[in-house]
């Protein structure tokens, strides 16, 4: 079955104010913040200095400005099974439907997690962990629907355990009710101009996520890729950068306030989509509608967040909502603190043909034929990174 995104419905919808946003003549000259000059005005020249003051500076500026507060306490973690099957997909993955329970002042907050194990695994498996924001047939445990959004077999077959959680569980999708979550563990974060919305809700269920992994013997919680696309991928960049332990970061068709250079203009804007999902980012972030340029971010210095571990960031040809071009040119931005730490990024000096993947670690990219969407083109990608860096082939 096929699935419109609700981004590209979003965009259908504004069609005319979409064709304006696409003509690369209007983009314009722009300047972007400097990833390596600390707030004092002095330059990073090393990665001590970018790991012990300029890191910590630019997580606070898109906490304060963009995404909101992170809140990370909570008062137990709790985590059953609820349905298994070690014989699943001809007898290659076992299965374990698991409920997680997390509670802050005796409020519970659940997250149903599908989780697929290699049976074939000599030890741990390293895994991949989606953020699913479109239907949950896409991540069904039954394998009665399979789709190129989540091709688990895939993944299985090259000897990762792969998951998926809902991100309506953490937040629904809506502006009227998308703290009927976890924001009601953290109340105080409604009222706060930087305070947590919907996109931050669904980075941190990544991260409880991955505090069961560390509690599941089946799973080198050391060795996780985040993954999410679109709205999602947006999230898995966040929660990335947020928590160092995601061993990758894969962000997929992202677009704006995801991998693409806010100061462009081209596509979807700051105001775009400030106006019409005003639940997914801070209070704070609406001070810049139509003022992009007084941003004391861009998004080259969140995928620099993301340095030294690998991150993969995609695009599609159809897909100008998200500006290719934009997302190809935060991703070179930030191979400077990539070069930091004496990485060495294999992306060329300009965007790619179409189909022509870079898959080398540290920063992987591709631009693929096509729509807004996550596919097994993608994902194909994705595991050859993940094969690179843990010297898999």
């Amino acid at each position: 079955m096929k699935l419109l995104p609700l981004l590209l419905t979003a965009l259908l919808a504004s069609s005319s104010l979409c064709a304006q946003n696409y003509d690369e003549s209007k983009v314009g000259t722009y300047t972007l913040p400097d990833v390596l000059k600390l707030e004092s005005g002095k330059s990073v020249t090393s990665k001590k200095v970018w790991e012990q003051q300029r890191r910590s500076e630019i997580l606070g500026l898109f906490e304060e400005h963009v995404y909101g507060q992170f809140p990370t306490s909570y008062d137990k973690l709790e985590y059953s099974v609820k349905r298994e099957d070690p014989k699943a997909m001809n007898g290659k993955a076992h299965l374990k439907e698991m409920e997680l329970v997390v509670y802050k002042n005796n409020k519970p907050v659940k997250i149903n997690l599908v989780l697929f194990v290699p049976t074939a695994a000599k030890g741990p498996a390293p895994a991949f962990l989606l953020i699913n924001n479109r239907s949950r047939r896409n991540t069904a445990p039954e394998r009665d629907t399979l789709s190129g959004f989540w091709p688990a077999e895939m993944v299985i077959n090259a000897g990762y355990a792969v998951a998926a959680f809902h991100n309506s569980e953490l937040a629904p999708d809506n502006k009227n009710s998308y703290q009927n979550g976890v924001l009601q563990l953290y109340p105080e974060q409604l009222n706060a101009d930087n305070g947590m919305k919907a996109i931050g809700a669904w980075a941190w269920g990544a991260s409880r996520v991955l505090d069961y992994f560390e509690k599941d013997p089946t799973i080198d919680a050391k060795r996780v890729a985040v993954v999410g696309h679109s709205r999602g991928g947006k999230a898995s960049l966040w929660a990335a950068a947020q928590d160092q332990r995601f061993a990758i970061c894969v962000s997929n068709c992202s677009g704006n306030t995801g991998a693409a250079l806010s100061r462009r203009n081209f596509g979807e804007t700051v105001t775009r989509i400030n106006t019409t999902f005003p639940h997914w980012f801070s209070t704070n972030y609406k001070k810049y509608n139509d003022k992009e340029d007084e941003l004391p971010v861009d998004q080259h210095m969140l995928i620099a967040l993301i340095a030294p571990r690998p991150i993969y960031v995609t695009n599609a040809s159809k897909d100008l909502w998200a500006d290719p071009t934009g997302t190809f040119l935060a991703m070179k931005e930030a191979e400077r603190v990539y070069n930091l730490f004496g990485l060495k990024s294999a992306l060329p000096q300009s965007p790619p043909p179409i189909n022509t993947p870079v898959v080398h670690p540290p920063m992987g990219y591709h631009n693929r034929e096509g729509s807004h969407d996550l596919t097994e083109y993608d994902w194909a990608r994705f595991i050859e990174l993940a094969n690179y860096h843990y010297k898999k082939k």
